[in-house]
C-alpha cells in the first residue's frame, strides 16, 4: 500500500506540474495532494505544519490564478469589460487546444474593451497585452510553486527513505 501512495503521489505531483501550464488544471492544489498521499502512507510521522503552510500557498495561488490576468487588464488601463472579457477569453480559449489558453485571454479582453469603447483601439490593446502578461505572470508562479512542492516531495521521501527502502 505504501508504494502505491509513494506512486500515486508522483503522479499527482507530475499532473500538477503539467496542470500548473494547463489553465484547466489547478497545478498547484493537485501538487498538494501528492504531498498529502506521501503523508498517508504508513510509517509516515504527519508533519502538519508541512501541510498547513503547503496548502495555505496552493490555496493561495490557486485564487490568484484568476485574479492576476484581469489585474494585468486593469493596471493597463483596462474597464470592467476587459477583465471580464480576459476571463471568459480564458475559459473559452480551453475549447480550442493547443494555443486557445494563451489567445483566448487577450482576444476576451480586447473584445471586451472594443464592446466597452470601439473608438479607443488603442487602449483596449494595451489592456489586452495587460491580461496576456497577467496570465504569463501566474502561468509562471503556478509553475514554480508546483515544482517546488515537487522539491518538498523528493526531500520528504528522502528523509523517510526507511519507510520504503
Amino acid at each position: 500500500m505504501e508504494y502505491f501512495l509513494l506512486i500515486l503521489g508522483l503522479l499527482l505531483m507530475i499532473v500538477g506540474i503539467i496542470g500548473s501550464l494547463l489553465p484547466a488544471l489547478p497545478g498547484p492544489p493537485i501538487s498538494w495532494v501528492g504531498i498529502l498521499m506521501l503523508y498517508l502512507c504508513q510509517g509516515m510521522e504527519t508533519n502538519y505544519w508541512l501541510l498547513g503552510i503547503t496548502l495555505v500557498i496552493a490555496v493561495v495561488i490557486g485564487i490568484l490564478d484568476y485574479v492576476i490576468p484581469a489585474q494585468g487588464t486593469k493596471y493597463f488601463g483596462g474597464s470592467k469589460y476587459g477583465i471580464w472579457g480576459t476571463n471568459i477569453g480564458l475559459v473559452v480559449g480551453l475549447f480550442f487546444p493547443p494555443f486557445g489558453f494563451l489567445i483566448g485571454p487577450f482576444l476576451g479582453a480586447l473584445i471586451g474593451e472594443l464592446i466597452y469603447n470601439s473608438n479607443e483601439g488603442k487602449r483596449a490593446f494595451k489592456a489586452a497585452t495587460g491580461s496576456f502578461l497577467g496570465f504569463l505572470a501566474g502561468t509562471f508562479i503556478k509553475f514554480l510553486v508546483s515544482l517546488l512542492f515537487l522539491g518538498v516531495f523528493f526531500v520528504v521521501v528522502w528523509q523517510n527513505r526507511a519507510v520504503w527502502f
